[in-house]
């Protein structure tokens, strides 16, 4: 749970948008267009609709002729080239046009509990030139390009858990599929992907005619969706702790059954060591200008060279075969390594590991209640136990308090300001779990060990948070990032990365250590092609064909 590993995490099979599309799949979803009402300008509305055994769940979805001076992918825009709702069930045209009102202006307007994601996407805008002129004159764009950028829109929030009027996450519960951690979410990113391949082919034809080309279905699923993410992200693995262990107790828990298998079949050796030639083969895939991103990925090369050689050698066919590479990877590859590594061997074990992602949801109440009963050296005795990474600390040194978290009035987003400069460290948010476990030691110690916690907390309510969260530890002792997040040298792109690791993205591109792009979806099905292709074949994509281009 040290932020540098978390900093290093990368999606599995576990990951949310994984669990979907093989949910999809097995359930037999499918997807229409009921509505395509887009202008030659690609300005208008569509709507795309999930059906499954659960009921309907439909994309409305808005595109906008957007001028380049007011295109921000900052949280505070007001204006997009694409809005988008997900609506539980299939809207009326009387829904449609209270969301056409409202769904624009995203939190300047209100949405309803029929509603349960709000989002809202930008162009790449070269890039969208690029392939709408190519497939307008009848051309096939460049797959370079395609891959130097990945995405053609990129969102900026993919809001849920009634935000703005929409429906409370429990709204889902019982609701089959999408009642898990972020599957609506993640159901809202692939219609959104669907829809904008559909729109930049529409404009293409709007523009060509009759001579337009449509994109070769391989070099479709190279474009993903975007993301920008910054700062507000990390918060909410600290806000929701049952939660974060929960999602580190599926992962750790699927480490744990492949190590303890005693051997490794063919078809899964087969498997394992096809994922790995796939995965270096996507390395000069993943583009990065970031210095510290850069040096992880030549970690990894070497790494993936090293883990070549080391199967070649024949490693797998050994007992225990997957304990052992644990190991060696754990001795002799970089935190990136070894972290892909564990992403790799949970791949060829979905019928050991799969039933796991119905763990990843938390009640969260259920951590909630204090238990005033137990003493006060039993809790000093489980503080020591768990927290002794920050007790082991010294609070004291300026750099140690460095920094402080808080959410800027004028942006409205969460910001990281620098204590020794900037104003506000007085309403700071808490994010300080390390100092305030110690300060908790201190006071502990300061009372007779057989006092109660709840005559503890009676003349010292201050510490009731940071003690909550120690007696939750004892069924949850994933819940808490073992760092000091105040600290100078703290890296907060670390927390991004794990969070966006579980949701599935890929091509982590940081431009600064406090925010990053990245990828999400790319190369998996469109919805037309969910059924028909290989489940699950799209994490590791094969290495790439060329694709034809009928007029170059």
């Amino acid at each position: 749970m040290g932020l540098p590993r978390l900093g290093a995490a990368h999606q599995t099979r576990l990951s949310f948008m994984r669990v979907l599309l093989r949910g999809l799949r097995r359930q037999g979803w499918q997807v229409d267009r009921p509505l395509w009402e887009i202008d030659a300008r690609g300005v208008g509305r569509a709507v795309y609709r999930a059906n499954g055994p659960d009921g309907a769940f439909s994309l409305v979805a808005f595109a906008h002729d957007l001028p380049e001076k007011m295109r921000s992918d900052r949280v505070i825009a007001e204006a997009w080239d694409a809005t988008f709702a997900l609506v539980d069930g299939t809207p009326g045209t009387a829904d449609l046009d209270r969301l056409a009102a409202n769904v624009p202006l995203q939190e300047a307007g209100r949405v309803s509990d029929r509603e349960l994601v709000l989002s809202r996407a930008n162009r790449s805008v070269r890039l969208w030139d690029h392939v709408v002129s190519r497939l307008a004159a009848g051309r096939q764009p460049d797959p370079d390009r395609i891959d130097a950028v990945g995405y053609l829109m990129r969102t900026t929030a993919v809001y849920g858990s009634g935000k703005f009027g929409a429906a409370d996450f429990g709204a889902l519960r019982g609701r089959g599929l999408l009642d898990g951690p972020f599957r609506a979410e993640m159901l809202t990113v692939w219609l959104i992907r669907a829809f904008v391949m559909d729109l930049v082919e529409h404009l293409a034809a709007a523009q060509g005619g009759a001579g337009a080309a449509r994109l070769d279905p391989a070099l479709r699923r190279r474009f993903g969706i975007g993301n920008s993410t910054g700062l507000g992200m990390a918060p909410f693995l600290v806000n929701h702790p049952a939660l974060l262990d929960a999602w580190i107790t599926a992962r750790e828990t699927a480490l744990s059954r492949v190590r303890a298998l005693p051997e490794a079949d063919e078809g899964t050796r087969a498997a394992f060591e096809g994922a790995v030639r796939r995965v270096r083969g996507t390395l000069d895939q993943w583009p990065s200008a970031h210095p510290v991103q850069r040096g992880k990925i030549d970690d990894l090369r070497r790494d993936l060279a090293r883990l070549t050689a080391h199967l070649a050698a024949g490693c797998l066919v050994s007992p225990h075969p997957w304990e052992a590479l644990w190991r060696w990877a754990e001795g002799g590859l970089s935190l990136e390594g070894q972290e892909l590594v564990v992403a790799l061997m949970i791949e060829p074990h979905g019928a050991v590991v799969d039933d796991l992602a119905e763990t990843m949801g938390a009640d969260e109440m259920a951590g909630f209640p204090i238990d005033g009963a137990e003493t006060v050296g039993a809790l000093s005795r489980l503080l020591r136990a768990q927290y002794g990474w920050a007790l082991d600390a010294n609070p004291a040194r300026p750099e140690a308090r460095a920094r402080f978290w808080y959410v800027s009035a004028a942006k409205r987003e969460p910001r990281l300001g620098e204590r020794a400069r900037d104003a506000g460290a007085a309403l700071q948010d808490p994010m300080d779990m390390a100092h305030r476990a110690v300060a908790l030691a201190a006071a502990l110690d300061s009372v007779a060990p057989e006092m109660s916690v709840g005559d503890f907390l009676a003349t010292r309510p201050q510490h009731r948070r940071i003690l909550r969260r120690v007696q939750m530890a004892r069924a949850a002792p994933y819940a808490e990032i073992r760092g000091n997040l105040l600290a100078a040298d703290m890296v907060p792109i670390d927390m991004l990365r794990l969070k966006l690791a579980f949701f599935g993205a890929t091509r982590f591109d940081p431009r600064s250590d406090r925010w990053v792009r990245i990828t999400m979806y790319q190369n998996a099905p469109f919805p037309d092609e969910l059924h028909d292709l290989p489940e699950d074949d799209w994490a590791y994509p094969p290495i790439r064909q060329a694709v034809s281009d009928p007029v170059s």
